[in-house]
C-alpha cells in the first residue's frame, strides 16, 4: 500500500497541467495548389478547435448548427486567414477568401472547409507559408500541409516549427521522403501515449521474475535480446495495420482507437506490477501494437495523399517512427542496464513508474471512451 500511495503521489504531481496529453493532437488540414500566380487553398478546420477561439454556439444549447455555422463564417474566415501568411519569393500574396461553406468528416470530427485564393505577383517558383493557426492557445496542435506543385508533398506545421519554404524547381520525391521521415521521428517523439506503451514493455527487459520477485539479468545480451523481439513485434504490428488503414482496407472509428491505445498502455504497465505475461512480453507487444499502428495511421488518412506518392509516404513514416524507436531504446536500455542492481530501480522506477503510467493511462482510457475530462 506504502508503494501504491507513493505512486500516486507521483502521478498526482505528473498530471498538473497535462490534460492534452490524453487525446488525439489537434490538427488542421491545409492543401495548396500551385496555378502559376495563383495558390488554390483548402483549409480543414476542427470546430472543437475554432469553439475555442469564438463563440460559435450562438444560442448556448451545446450544439452547433448550420445555421450558426453560416453566421459565423466570415469571422472564421477573417480569423483563420488572418494566421496564414503565404508568400512567392519573400514577397507576400493577397489572401482572399472563396465563395462557399462546406462540413467535412475526419477521423475525429466535424470540421469546416474554408477555400481561399492567394493570388501573388508573379508565377510562383519558392512558396513560402508561415502558419499560425491556435497556438496562443493549444501549444501542441498541428498544420498538416498537402502541397500541390509539379509533385506532391506533405509538411507539418507545430509551434516549433510554424514556417516552410517549397522550391518548386526542387520537388523531388527525395524531400518529400526526407520530410515525411522526420515527421515519423517526431510523431513518436510526442506520441506520449505512444512511447509510454514502449517504456513499460522495456522496464523489465533488464530483470527476470525468480520466485515471485524481480532480479536482475547477469548479461546484457539477454536484455538485449528481449529488447529485439518486443521492439520488433511492435514494429511488425504497427506497420500491419499502418498500412492496411492508410491504403484503405481497413478503418476504425478514432474513439475506439484512441481508446484502445489507452487500453493496451494501461495492461503493459500492469503487468510489470501484477505479471501475467511472464516470457511472452513480445507477444503482447505484437497484439496490443496492431492498434497502435491504426493510431499511426490517422494522420496520413486525412492528408488524403495521391496513391502514386501513398508507398513512398508509408515507407518514409514507418523509417521515420522506427528511428524514434531505436533513439529511445538506445538511451533506455543502457540506462536501466546500469541500474538494474539497484533497489531505486526494482522498487521505485519499475514499481511506482509502473503504477503512474498505469494511472495516467486509466484516465486516458475514461476520457477516451467515455469522452469525459478527468483532468484539467
Amino acid at each position: 500500500m506504502k508503494r501504491v500511495f507513493l505512486g500516486l503521489v507521483m502521478l498526482a504531481c505528473l498530471l498538473v497541467g497535462r490534460s492534452a496529453w490524453a487525446h488525439k493532437p489537434s490538427d488542421s488540414y491545409l492543401t495548396l495548389e500551385v496555378d502559376g500566380a495563383t495558390v488554390r487553398g483548402r483549409w480543414d478546420i476542427a470546430l472543437r478547435d475554432l469553439a475555442y477561439a469564438m463563440d460559435l454556439d450562438a444560442n448556448g444549447d451545446g450544439k452547433i448548427t448550420w445555421a450558426e455555422l453560416q453566421e459565423k463564417h466570415p469571422e472564421l474566415a477573417r480569423y483563420a486567414l488572418g494566421h496564414l501568411v503565404v508568400t512567392n519569393d519573400g514577397t507576400e500574396c493577397r489572401l482572399d477568401e472563396a465563395k462557399g461553406d462546406e462540413i467535412a468528416s475526419h477521423s475525429d470530427g466535424t470540421y469546416t472547409v474554408l477555400r481561399f485564393v492567394a493570388t501573388c505577383a508573379a508565377p510562383v517558383k519558392s512558396l513560402g507559408v508561415d502558419y499560425r493557426l491556435f497556438f496562443e492557445f493549444d501549444a501542441q496542435h498541428r498544420g498538416l500541409l498537402r502541397f500541390e506543385g509539379g509533385t506532391s508533398q506533405t509538411h507539418v506545421f507545430s509551434s516549433s516549427e510554424r514556417v516552410a519554404t517549397f522550391d518548386l524547381a526542387d520537388a523531388g520525391r527525395g524531400k518529400q521522403l526526407s520530410n515525411i521521415v522526420k515527421e515519423g521521428v517526431v510523431h513518436i517523439w510526442k506520441g506520449y501515449d505512444h512511447v509510454l506503451f514502449l517504456l513499460a514493455l522495456l522496464l523489465p527487459a533488464v530483470l527476470r521474475r525468480q520466485d515471485g520477485e524481480w532480479v536482475p539479468v547477469d548479461r546484457l545480451k539477454p536484455a538485449l535480446l528481449d529488447v529485439l523481439r518486443i521492439v520488433t513485434a511492435f514494429t511488425l504490428a504497427h506497420s500491419i495495420t499502418l498500412s492496411l488503414a492508410a491504403l484503405g482496407v481497413v478503418t476504425l472509428p478514432s474513439r475506439l482507437v484512441e481508446s484502445a491505445i489507452a487500453l493496451s498502455v494501461v495492461l503493459a504497465a500492469l503487468n510489470n506490477v501484477y505479471p501475467i505475461l511472464r516470457e511472452d512480453r513480445w507477444a503482447a507487444a505484437f497484439l496490443l501494437g496492431l492498434m497502435h499502428g491504426f493510431g499511426f495511421s490517422s494522420t496520413l488518412m486525412d492528408l488524403d495523399l495521391p496513391r502514386a506518392n501513398l508507398v513512398l509516404t508509408l515507407f518514409g513514416f514507418n523509417l521515420g517512427v522506427e528511428l524514434g524507436q531505436i533513439s529511445i531504446v538506445a538511451i533506455f536500455v543502457p540506462l536501466t542496464f546500469a541500474l538494474r542492481k539497484t533497489v531505486a530501480y526494482r522498487r521505485w522506477i519499475l514499481v511506482v513508474g509502473s503504477l503512474a503510467i498505469l494511472v495516467l493511462a486509466s484516465i486516458w482510457l475514461i476520457e477516451r471512451a467515455f469522452e469525459v475530462r478527468v483532468i484539467s
